[in-house]
């Protein structure tokens, strides 16, 4: 029971509140832990590189497991009350629904003011690709492919870890997720963070197809095109270098029937709607319905265990 109210009172947070000042962020703690460690000579050689990285991944894997682990289950023997309230406190930060939501709207509302150097430099805060040179269609497109993979990195992959793991689950996710955004990339990480992207994309493997579904059914939920994301979804999942970013990304894009594009790296979609503001407004309607659905689910599952036992 308590671990089902340490859930239902997660999500009551994001949806009330939404982030906690960067201060006292535990993500943003994380990223300065492994910024700390980045700082530390990692030889010259790309094997050397490689180790460090997973290494950096270890530690900060294990002081913030460890630390909610100790946490929660301490206060599971002082009070019931405490043990709820700090759990779903920690289980909160480890995704964000809400937060997701105002990012993109706030690119929304600079498009529809005309102003784009603004929205590019919003954007930033939802992708990884260089956004200064995007026109309008191609940070509508971007703010929609970000709403579409972060449904899985910010909200079902969490949830899917707590229900096997407990907080402590989610908070390990949450160190692997935010490391992979920091270091997982091409260039100046390439071996560093090598071992944190894979070990990324393996987390990520179950929960991106499970958002790629909800998306199928928020789409027929919505009244959108619920059978071209299906369609599409099983035709351009592999066009992205991810293996996992494409479900997700596919789907929404038949959903919407809007092609999505990173130029120079794959198109998704087939071009039946222009990409407009209209195009972000269905895409946060279809991850809200993608929220609740798993949510939804979560919740269940919990009910399910409590009547097992």
């Amino acid at each position: 029971m308590e671990t089902l109210l340490i859930l239902v009172l997660a999500i009551a947070l994001d949806l009330a509140f939404g982030e906690p000042p960067n201060a006292i962020h535990p993500v943003c703690w994380m990223g300065k832990v492994a910024s700390i460690l980045l700082k530390v000579k990692d030889g010259s050689s790309p094997f050397s590189k490689f180790l460090w990285g997973l290494v950096i991944v270890l530690i900060t894997i294990g002081i913030f497991t460890t630390a909610t682990y100790f946490a929660i289950f301490y206060l599971k023997d002082i009070s019931s009350v405490a043990y709820v309230i700090v759990g779903a406190v920690l289980l909160k930060v480890s995704f964000s629904l809400r937060g997701l939501r105002q990012a993109a709207l706030v690119i929304r509302r600079l498009l529809l003011e005309d102003k784009l150097a603004e929205a590019r430099f919003e954007l930033r805060a939802l992708v990884k690709r260089d956004t200064s040179s995007l026109n309008k269609s191609q940070l509508v497109s971007a703010t929609v492919e970000s709403v579409a993979e972060n449904s899985c990195d910010s909200f079902v992959a969490p949830l899917f870890y707590f229900l096997l793991f407990g907080v402590p689950g989610a908070m390990a996710y949450r160190v692997v997720n935010t490391l992979d955004a920091m270091i997982g990339y091409h260039g100046e990480y390439e071996y560093l963070g090598k071992f944190a992207a894979r070990l990324d994309t393996v987390a990520n493997f179950i929960p991106a197809r499970i958002s790629a579904l909800a998306i199928v059914l928020a789409a027929w939920l919505r009244r959108k095109r619920a059978s071209e994301a299906w369609r599409i979804m099983l035709r351009d999942n592999r066009k992205t270098a991810s293996l996992n970013a494409g479900w997700s990304m596919s789907a929404i894009a038949g959903a919407m029937g809007v092609q999505l594009e990173k130029v120079g790296h794959y198109r998704l979609g087939d071009n039946h709607n222009a990409l407009t503001v209209d195009t972000i407004d269905g895409s946060l309607q279809i991850m809200g319905t993608v929220g609740g659905i798993w949510g939804l689910v979560s919740v269940l599952v919990k009910v399910v265990e409590i009547v097992a036992t």
